[in-house]
């Protein structure tokens, strides 16, 4: 009989962590078949994907009714609408949904408040497994539903070292419960389909590439990026700063690089499906985040042979560059630290410069679906 193992991972915006579950979900798919490998789709937030799930072998389950489409994604008291939305009509459904299936595991991520609150009011035969990552804010809510629900779950799994030893000094949960579990970030078959083409872009040509990718948000951080590279251009005038990605901030960014008369220098190009050709064309990769795990733009520019700049922001970049051994950490929202760590890159030799690509690309395929899965199996027979 094959083992039952759900997701949960209900999200409002298309962050990275949703291309992680579908790469850990089909991971246990492709490499066992005696998984049984299910989404469970809260409201409608997975839809998009249903085909490419199905492809490979996951099917989703259609908890609700479809309201994804309504709920309220942008801004803090919005996003909580939204939780509580969630949390309400969906609490039986999900009740009933793991009593009659009896899942082997469930594994939860982004909104757990409610399997969490389930987990604690009832029992169940299935093993409870919280994915935690990013920099959570230890909230009384947050804490609550960690301390009562440390007993009852049978597994904690973080994508950092850095993250890891953090819950540990906080004594939530027991040590022997929590288990680093690096994210399934690379698909190796999909990086060969990739083609790299040049960027046809009149602008900068003959230009040095300096790349940034993410989300317009707070975290990212772009505004500072923005105000260091201003600097380093009255140094060096060959770069030029593209930043993919949409988001909140992109009006005020905008203005930012108008008021600075930028428009021929840094360039906000949007979402971009393939950031591949960007990231072939790209010299420098800059991670400005104000918190980050080991993303799938830092690895992937370091697979493109970017050589990589990140803050030193909790809980991922320093562990992937070997805690600034190779690539550049500068001190998050410092002014001129960025500056400096551009000014530093620039007096590097071509060696250490090769040295430190080889090193980050060799770091990077910790990050494959298969190491991911070898390292999941390994956590689940526990």
């Amino acid at each position: 009989m094959k083992k039952k193992i759900f997701y949960w991972s209900p999200c409002l915006n298309p962050v990275g962590t949703v291309i992680s579950t579908i790469n850990s979900a089909i991971s246990l798919s492709k490499y066992d078949k005696n998984n049984d490998v299910r989404i469970i789709n809260v409201c409608g937030e997975w839809d998009q994907h249903r085909t490419m799930l199905k492809e490979n072998s996951i099917n989703l389950i259609d908890l609700n009714f479809k309201y994804f489409k309504i709920l309220p994604k942008r801004g803090f008291l919005q996003s909580r609408i939204s939780y509580i939305t969630i949390f309400i009509f969906s609490f039986f459904p999900l009740l009933f949904l793991l009593k009659r299936e009896k899942p082997n595991k469930i594994i939860l991520h982004l909104i757990t408040s409610l399997p969490l609150t389930l987990l604690n009011l009832f029992k169940f035969k299935t093993d409870f497994i919280l994915r935690i990552s990013g920099y959570p804010k230890l909230n009384i809510i947050r804490k609550f539903f960690w301390k009562i629900s440390s007993k009852r779950l049978n597994l904690i799994t973080c994508p950092t070292l850095d993250l890891k030893k953090n819950l540990e000094n906080l004594k939530l949960f027991k040590p022997n419960n929590l288990y680093h579990l690096p994210d399934a970030i690379i698909k190796i078959e999909d990086l060969k389909k990739k083609e790299s083409s040049p960027i046809n872009f009149d602008l900068i040509k003959n230009k040095r590439i300096i790349l940034s990718v993410g989300r317009l948000t707070r975290q990212k951080n772009f505004s500072y990026l923005i105000n260091e590279f201003s600097d380093f251009l009255k140094i060096n005038n060959n770069f030029v700063l593209l930043i993919l990605g949409e988001g909140e901030e992109k009006k005020k960014l905008s203005q930012l690089i108008e008021r600075e008369g930028l428009e021929k220098k840094i360039f906000l190009l949007g979402y971009i499906k393939n950031v591949y050709s960007f990231m072939r064309n790209s010299e420098i990769f800059i991670l400005s985040s104000l918190w980050e795990e080991v993303g799938f733009a830092m690895v992937e520019a370091a697979i493109c042979n970017n050589y990589i700049i990140s803050s030193d922001c909790p809980n991922g970049p320093r562990e992937f560059l070997n805690n600034g051994e190779n690539g550049i950490l500068f001190k998050n929202n410092t002014n001129k630290s960025l500056l400096k760590s551009l000014i530093k890159y620039a007096s590097l030799d071509k060696k250490k410069i090769f040295r430190d690509k080889v090193i980050l690309k060799k770091n990077s395929s910790k990050y494959t679906m298969f190491k991911h899965y070898l390292a999941l199996k390994r956590i689940l027979k526990v």
